[in-house]
Formats: structure tokens, C-alpha cells, sequence
């Protein structure tokens, strides 16, 4: 298994705890973006620069992800088409995606995005929070640890 982050707009703090998360496990992290991240130096950690445009490290992430592997991001559609290659995918505020929820919150972002483009302002969502940073860390550790069970 190996973990790919969406990380063009994955929080500088949920890379962190997924940085010592590789570390810990000795489980491979690939970061995806058309910008260049800073990452540790280390074995399990990797990057890989796209070229800049809408959806392209979204693309390069479906392309490479495999059955089984798991997948940060909080792109609805990019979640749904790494369940439907068999992947996981959990969103930086500790929520799976899961093939009995992806096409309600796909659903849901539509509308939303139907709204924002006749001119609602709909708002963000708030500020990533201690709190969302802790039931991060712990859906990943839990994930974690079931794999090695299961390995």
C-alpha cells in the first residue's frame, strides 16, 4: 500500500502528521502537486511535480493510485474515482469517503458549485482546528493499523 496526497491544498499540519506517519510505519507518501512542496529527506517520502492546470495532479494521482492504496484529499471527485479503482480516500478533516457516501457528498459539491456559479456566496468551509487536526491523526492511525493487522 502506499499513501498519495492531493497536495496543492492539503494543510501544511496534515502533511506533518503524515510525514512522521511514513516514518513510523515505513509506509511509502507520494505528495502530487504543480507547485513544488518541501518534504523531509527520507526514504519514504516523495514528490511529484505536474505540470500547472485544472485537475492535472488530480489525474496523475488516479493514474498512478492501485487497489488498496490510500489517498489524501478533500477533491470529492478525485475521492470518488480512487474508491471506484478500489482505493481510500480520507479528507484532511478525518472523513472517509466510502462508496455508501461519495455520491451524496458528490451531490452535494454540485449543488454547491450550481450555487456559486449563478453568484451565492456560499462561504468555505471554516479554518482546519486542533480538534479536526486530532480526529485526522487518529482515522489515519487507526487506517495504519488495521493495514499491518491485514498485512
Amino acid at each position: 500500500m502506499k499513501i498519495w496526497v492531493d497536495a496543492d491544498a492539503c494543510p501544511v499540519v496534515i502533511k506533518e502528521i503524515l510525514f512522521r506517519a511514513a516514518e513510523r510505519t515505513e509506509l511509502e507518501v507520494t505528495l502530487v502537486a504543480n507547485q513544488v512542496i518541501r518534504i523531509p529527506t527520507s526514504a519514504y517520502i516523495n514528490f511529484v511535480k505536474v505540470a500547472s492546470g485544472f485537475d492535472v495532479a488530480d489525474n496523475e494521482i488516479v493514474k498512478r493510485v492501485k487497489i488498496g492504496d490510500l489517498v489524501i484529499t478533500g477533491d470529492i471527485p478525485l475521492a470518488a474515482e480512487v474508491i471506484d479503482k478500489g482505493g481510500h480516500a480520507l479528507n484532511p478533516r478525518g472523513e472517509f469517503y466510502t462508496v455508501d457516501n461519495i455520491k451524496a457528498r458528490l451531490t452535494m459539491r454540485n449543488f454547491m458549485d450550481t450555487l456559486r456559479s449563478s453568484g451565492v456566496d456560499t462561504g468555505g468551509p471554516p479554518a482546519l482546528n486542533k480538534s479536526d487536526r486530532k480526529i485526522f491523526a487518529d482515522k489515519l492511525d487507526r487506517f495504519l493499523t488495521n493495514y499491518a493487522k491485514d498485512s
